[in-house]
């Protein structure tokens, strides 16, 4: 029986590189969207990859949405990644409580809320893998982005902590942190200012999503059963802790 894969937000970007480099892999591989449902139509229908609404800011609606994919599927889920994500940048003396909590809600609050709802039965079957994409900024900080690198930051401490709490139930718990990623929604950057921005990366490109994906796809295996708490950086050498 092929293993159980949900990727959250995983319809484009960086999520839907991930979801059809587990599926080639030989996963089961169902992801989430909130918005966009053309686009997430087109995805289901390109790749076969089921589509699942709902919001993952929102504990309840995950309890939900998880409860039916299992059932749906017969099987618990076995593989998580944790990529749901938004953005809404500005400088703190400007920035209201609602951009600052709808950004802790669906880029961190949703790790709580989608990985609490698949932990116990990984725990009962002694198998997971659980994999979070946290940010260059989340390890660095970025102007005018208080928000959004304060729950990245955060991924990475909750990762932590929960790897060490399921270590000995066969469940990895690791964290991506990519930098600048050649994504549609990066692509469409000014040009000069995308220029800036690639001048900053010592191997001179973006990335491809591709490359994010072959990472999740290692970690979700067998083979990565030896990698716990660690947090990956693929930024072409921005930044180096």
């Amino acid at each position: 029986m092929k293993k159980l894969a949900l990727v959250t937000g995983g319809t484009r970007g960086i999520g839907a590189a991930i979801a059809r480099k587990l599926q080639k892999d030989g996963f089961e591989v169902v992801t989430t969207y909130i918005g966009r449902p053309d686009e997430a139509n087109a995805f289901t229908e390109e790749t076969g990859i089921k589509t699942y609404k709902f919001d993952v800011a929102y504990f309840e609606s995950c309890k939900e949405a998880i409860e039916k994919i299992e059932k749906e599927f017969g099987s618990s889920i076995d593989v998580v990644v944790n990529n749901a994500g938004i953005t809404k940048d500005r400088f703190l003396h400007k920035m209201s409580p609602d951009e600052w909590n709808a950004v802790i809600n669906t880029n961190l609050n949703s790790c709580f809320n989608i990985t609490r709802n698949v932990i116990e039965n990984m725990r009962q079957k002694k198998f997971g893998r659980i994999i979070s994409i946290s940010s260059i900024n989340g390890l660095k900080g970025q102007i005018g982005q208080a928000n959004y690198s304060a729950a990245k930051a955060g991924i990475i401490g909750f990762s932590k902590a929960i790897a060490l709490e399921n270590a000995n139930k066969g469940i990895t718990v690791n964290v991506i942190a990519p930098g600048y990623v050649g994504t549609d929604m990066v692509k469409k950057i000014d040009p000069t200012i995308l220029k800036g921005i690639v001048s900053q990366i010592p191997v001179g490109r973006l990335a491809e999503p591709s490359e994010i994906a072959a990472l999740a796809s290692y970690l979700s295996s067998d083979n990565a059963g030896f990698i716990t708490g660690a947090t990956f950086s693929i930024n072409g050498g921005q930044y180096m802790q």
